[in-house]
């Protein structure tokens, strides 16, 4: 597998990563993050769902999609802690993803449009791809844990609302596309890190660049020391005749 080529895992990674952010840009501006049933005894009356999201919060009548209440000032007053955390956990993690996808983009391009022979002169500004795509998998990584963490909270702290009030929370479907953003994430970063190992078969330090020298060089390498053990040997056995003038 050529690491100076643009491979298929590469591409689908940094598809995948792309799918990811645009689901945690979805789950942090839909306000379905967490209902809350309202139910009333009089017939003449409907039920009433309040809708809490990170920035905003509706209330609907039941079979309405107008939003009888609408707080858009709710991002200033959030009293339940698990979304409090959110509002700085999840932009976090895009800003951490859209970092990797930059640097994925970085090393496809290197490896795609830049010569396999190394430019001595250019030796300094050369760019590492194994090393972009190395720290765009860590740091994919570490926006799927910066995600995941507080969005399996809020599954557990609604139980713990329902069990301090009344059982009339649950949570919504932002919290399932921000699991499964995050689990996009983690996807993103185990192809990158496959990437990573296969190219770097060879027993080499771990943040070694893909030109470790100049191809040329090769050309010049030693052999190993056991053949000249062997060359020496048949030399010397090899008897010397000389003529005596």
């Amino acid at each position: 597998m050529g690491c100076r080529d643009v491979h298929a895992a590469t591409v689908l990674a940094f598809l995948s990563g792309t799918a990811s952010v645009a689901g945690l840009l979805a789950a942090v501006l839909l306000p379905n993050w967490r209902q809350m049933r309202l139910y009333t005894f009089n017939k003449n009356e409907r039920n009433v769902t309040v809708y809490t999201g990170l920035w905003i919060k509706c209330a609907r009548f039941d079979g309405s999609r107008d939003c009888v209440i609408y707080d858009p000032q709710w991002y200033t007053a959030v009293d339940q802690l698990d979304l409090r955390v959110l509002q700085f956990a999840l932009p976090l993690s895009m800003l951490t993803a859209v970092s990797a996808l930059f640097l994925c983009l970085i090393g496809m391009c290197n490896t795609a449009f830049v010569s396999s022979v190394p430019n001595v002169k250019l030796a300094k500004c050369l760019v590492n791809s194994a090393g972009c795509h190395l720290v765009a998998g860590l740091l994919f990584l570490l926006a799927c844990a910066i995600c995941l963490t507080p969005s399996v909270w809020v599954i557990f702290y609604n139980n713990y609302l329902n069990r301090k009030y009344e059982p009339v929370f649950s949570f919504d479907i932002s919290v399932f596309i921000a699991i499964a953003s995050a689990g996009g994430l983690f996807f993103t970063s185990v192809l990158l890190f496959l990437w990573y190992c296969a190219c770097k078969n060879l027993p080499s330090p771990f943040w070694q660049p893909l030109y470790s020298h100049a191809p040329s060089m090769h050309s010049y390498a030693s052999q190993p020391y056991s053949a000249r053990s062997r060359l020496s040997a048949i030399e010397i056995d090899i008897p010397v005749v000389t003529h005596a003038s």
